[in-house]
């Protein structure tokens, strides 16, 4: 990973290169001693046993991490040269290039300029946040259907979200800063990335009225582990593996979990794509990603009992993607109009609050069957 890390790092001078490096690692070590943390308190304070998530906890929860994700975008906005280590005008400029910040500092004295900077990458991560969390909406939407098929008891969906999330958390790190050295190594992934996204919100749209239907035996993750390893028949409490007879077993839940982490890949495949939509700048893509990952499984409780309130939100998302592509696409143009950073939180912001606002005054009308 390292190596990745250099393979998008500035051409500076050896020394400062290290100083830099060593500022992004104590910054981005620091976020993830933080983040752990709430984690661990979260499980090991408040869920010492399993137990079914009330909605109250789910949205006490639900605003901790709301509160955590404006928390840092403040910091940000007061501190953000931090992760960076910026003390320079000149190191500055070298980072607004390389991360294609949609700023022009010329002619700006080193703190006015800073402060330029620091306002742009905070509304860069608010907008890519905004956009992961509208996203895992519809991640939620489906581990609900999962769980469901599975036939999950909501005595253990608690166990299962903190897990998958803990595991989306590492493969999130790796897919994001991967994308990010390929978009520096080459340009034209953006137009790959862009072309995806609109491909995906086209087929989101086609497809918004399809019921959704989870074949437990012939899901791909469930026959591959049924051939490679031993599978329990039945759910065994909490348990993700036993031990009978001194063979180790793996159980349903844990077959559950996989299935979990497997759609987190397909949904990141959009995802981060559609934040680098937003900026090039890997930690700020990470940084956002992972507060609306973290956020995900208080949000899942807040959803179980209302998948069908806002069902103008598959629309919203689906017009949200094709415009993050196309964003992508035509991101030279667009910076040549002096299309910025807010224009696309406007835009993020319009979209959502208008499908849930139909959702709301267009509410979706009950079928009466004979």
């Amino acid at each position: 990973m390292q190596k990745l890390l250099y393979s998008f790092s500035l051409p500076l001078h050896p020394s400062k290169q290290f100083t830099r490096m060593s500022n992004e690692l104590i910054f981005f070590s620091l976020f993830i001693a933080f983040i752990t943390g709430m984690l661990l308190l979260d499980l090991g304070i408040f869920s010492k046993k399993s137990h079914v998530v009330p909605f109250r906890e789910a949205l006490i929860w639900t605003g901790v991490w709301v509160l955590l994700s404006v928390g840092f975008y403040l910091i940000i906005r007061t501190h953000g040269d931090l992760i960076h280590g910026i003390d320079s005008l000149d190191k500055l400029k070298a980072i607004v290039s390389s991360h294609q910040h949609p700023i022009n500092i010329e002619g700006l004295d080193f703190n006015t300029a800073l402060d330029v900077y620091r306002k742009n990458l905070a509304l860069e991560y608010f907008t890519g946040y905004l956009i992961e969390y509208a996203l895992s909406v519809d991640n939620v939407f489906v581990i609900i259907m999962i769980l469901l098929a599975f036939n999950v008891k909501q005595t253990y969906y608690k166990r299962v979200l903190f897990w998958g999330i803990l595991g989306a958390i590492i493969m999130r790190f790796i897919f994001i800063f991967l994308s990010a050295a390929l978009i520096q190594q080459f340009a034209w992934v953006l137009y790959v990335f862009g072309g995806l996204l609109v491909f995906t919100g086209v087929r989101m749209f086609l497809n918004r009225n399809n019921d959704e239907h989870i074949e437990t035996e012939k899901h791909p993750i469930v026959r591959f582990a049924s051939k490679h390893f031993a599978v329990y028949p039945k759910f065994v409490k909490h348990h993700f593996w036993i031990t009978k007879k001194g063979k180790r077993l793996m159980t349903p839940l844990f077959l559950v979990l996989l299935v979990v982490e497997f759609t987190d890949v397909i949904f990141a495949v959009d995802s981060v794509p559609a934040i680098f939509s937003i900026t090039q700048d890997p930690y700020i893509v990470f940084f956002s990603n992972i507060f609306a990952i973290i956020g995900l499984r208080s949000l899942f409780f807040l959803l179980v009992n209302v998948m069908n309130t806002f069902h103008y939100l598959k629309i919203g998302l689906s017009v949200l993607l094709t415009f993050i592509g196309a964003k992508m696409i035509f991101h030279h143009w667009l910076k040549e109009i002096g299309f910025t950073t807010a224009h696309s939180l406007y835009i993020v912001v319009g979209i959502l609050a208008l499908s849930v606002i139909l959702s709301l005054i267009f509410p979706k009308k009950e079928v009466v069957q004979s």
